[in-house]
């Protein structure tokens, strides 16, 4: 039998490729599956679809100094992600980490006063009311072993660790490496993964879906 996991009222699947029918789109509608057959509430958001700017321009800056968000749609995110009990976030891996959208995404939603307070030392502690936890999934072309021994595994040390973690919000990550080259089979085995995650299923054993876990 499986186990449960945590139960969550509402998920958020926050995904960035440009192309509608890619692998990463695949991960998040089969990640908003998992939340709806669990009873839960879920929605995708597509940062590309919805034009999010990732640049962070003069006044965002001056913004972020004090505290406070000036774009509308960032203010839009942060309000969904304080309805959210579970946030997951889907992009593929570029030059070894996360694409500009969503590196953006984290440079301008997460601000302090609203994401999180400077703790012990300075570290950021989170300051979401509901948020418990986040699921970071990616693509690549790279090799998984190669990614992780040549490359610095950046998605564990830059996203579920350099943010979440360091903030204090579980988090684990989902790596889904060669998606190009492995078989159809394989990616249905990956999104059945993605999908029992979300339901709030963990599987029995660790298997061949090549599943990195915090």
């Amino acid at each position: 039998m499986n186990n449960v996991q945590e139960v969550f009222m509402r998920t958020t699947v926050v995904v960035n490729h440009p192309y509608e029918g890619s692998f990463c789109h695949a991960l998040a509608h089969a990640a908003e599956r998992g939340a709806r057959r669990a009873g839960h509430e879920a929605e995708v958001l597509d940062l590309d679809a919805l034009g999010f700017d990732p640049v962070m321009r003069r006044t965002d800056l001056a913004a972020w100094r004090e505290h406070r968000t000036v774009d509308p749609l960032v203010l839009d995110l942060q309000a969904r992600i304080d309805a959210t009990d579970h946030l997951v976030l889907v992009h593929p891996v570029w030059w070894e980490t996360a694409p500009a959208v969503m590196k953006g995404f984290y440079d301008k939603v997460l601000v302090p006063g609203w994401a999180y307070d400077d703790g012990i030392l300075g570290l950021p502690r989170a300051r979401f009311g509901r948020l418990r936890r986040v699921t970071v999934a990616t693509t690549m072309t790279t090799p998984g072993p190669a990614y992780r021994w040549l490359f610095g595994n950046t998605v564990q040390k830059a996203s579920v660790r350099g943010v979440w973690q360091k903030m204090g919000v579980p988090a684990r990550w989902l790596s889904h490496p060669r998606v190009a080259d492995v078989s159809p089979a394989r990616r249905d085995r990956w999104l059945v993964r993605i999908e029992d995650r979300v339901a709030g299923v963990r599987p029995e054993r660790r298997d061949d879906l090549a599943v990195t876990a915090s």
